[in-house]
């Protein structure tokens, strides 16, 4: 597609926001040794975070499935695989001293080339993402009913092998494909809600209430067993949110959520503060994605270290803030000046089929 909708760059954006924020929040809170109120926030949004965002990166797969397989293999493929070895060498630049005294040099080349086994840090997303759009690739002449309930048994089952690929391959694929093989019902219902503003509104409401109900009501004693490890990991805090065919209800109806907020915000001007906000965002997620976590450890250090304050959840907003707001400066200090765009754009090396337009960028 060459034309952007608003709605879906919207959504992207609060996706990213969402994501920093719960980097930024666990992380200063793990180091102050405390927990703010942000903590709550990042609970709350911990059922929908990741499924809308893989949700809305299988929307537009539709249109490019049957291309031939150099195109696609390309685009999908080496696309993320040039940014996944990038930004790993980039972030092992600053890793490596900690690892090193810890391991030695071996230490740092084992923990290198596990990385390409075991996705490393934060760039687990685009490392995730080539082995989704291969898998529905290779699916798409199956019904879609077929693969989505089997994908929802795979996202119920308690699968927690501590593998990051198979783990959150199993508890994501769902959403993403969903986001591919349901894309026209959630066109429109996006286009249902900017006609119905207001129903949307009541809906979301609703919505917020059983989500906060969800996560911050607990599992009584006797329903702890189902829940995983993962319960009280990235925010949770084992409420009834975390349980198997809960999560996956709360994320499809948060991720639907987050659409109609997103649908409702295109409405407004496109010269409101907002909508161009959240746009840009959305639009250049992947270079957030990629280069939030140093301005984030950064900031996270010296606030700390300065001690100026002392409100946790103060110094987590701010450095969440630095965390959005530092890689979009990178980025248009970049293309102003033309150096460094290897970083966020492939050279023309990386780039394996040379036919037709060739995106270059993240």
């Amino acid at each position: 597609m060459t034309q952007r909708i608003d709605w879906v760059d919207i959504a992207k954006g609060i996706c990213i926001i969402f994501v920093v924020m719960m980097h930024s929040t666990l992380g200063v809170e793990e180091a102050a040794g405390q927990t703010g109120w942000m903590h709550y926030v990042v609970a709350f949004a911990k059922p929908f975070r990741m499924p809308d965002f893989f949700l809305i990166s299988g929307l537009f797969l539709s249109a490019v499935i049957d291309r031939p397989w150099l195109r696609y293999l390309d685009r999908k493929v080496v696309h993320f695989l040039y940014f996944y070895v990038l930004w790993l060498t980039i972030q092992f630049v600053f890793k490596a001293p900690g690892i090193m005294a810890e391991g030695g040099v071996s230490g740092v080349v084992s923990a290198y080339l596990m990385a390409f086994i075991e996705p490393f840090g934060t760039l687990w997303f685009i490392y995730i993402l080539p082995f989704f759009f291969l898998a529905t690739r290779f699916m798409r002449d199956v019904p879609h009913w077929l693969v989505l309930t089997m994908l929802a048994i795979l996202e119920i089952l308690p699968i927690h092998t501590g593998w990051i690929m198979i783990d959150e391959f199993c508890s994501r694929f769902v959403y993403f494909y969903a986001g591919y093989a349901l894309a026209p019902q959630i066109f429109r219902m996006a286009e249902w809600v900017a006609r119905n503003k207001m129903i949307a509104v009541t809906g979301l409401l609703l919505w917020a209430f059983v989500e906060y109900q969800m996560v911050f009501t607990p599992v009584p004693e006797f329903g702890q067993s189902l829940l995983s490890g993962q319960a009280w990991q990235a925010g949770g805090l084992g409420g009834y949110s975390e349980l198997p065919l809960v999560s996956l209800f709360l994320g499809f109806l948060g991720a639907l959520a987050i659409i109609s907020v997103s649908s409702l915000l295109a409405c407004l001007s496109s010269a409101n503060i907002v909508h161009r906000v959240l746009s840009y965002l959305g639009a250049h997620s992947i270079v957030v994605y990629l280069a939030f976590f140093l301005p984030m450890a950064v900031t996270r250090t010296v606030l700390l270290k300065t001690g100026i304050i002392t409100d946790v959840s103060t110094i987590s907003l701010l450095t969440m803030a630095m965390g959005v707001i530092l890689p979009v400066i990178l980025y248009m200090l970049i293309e102003k000046t033309g150096y460094g765009r290897f970083l966020f754009a492939r050279p023309q090396w990386a780039i394996i089929d040379r036919s037709g337009t060739i995106p270059v960028r993240a």
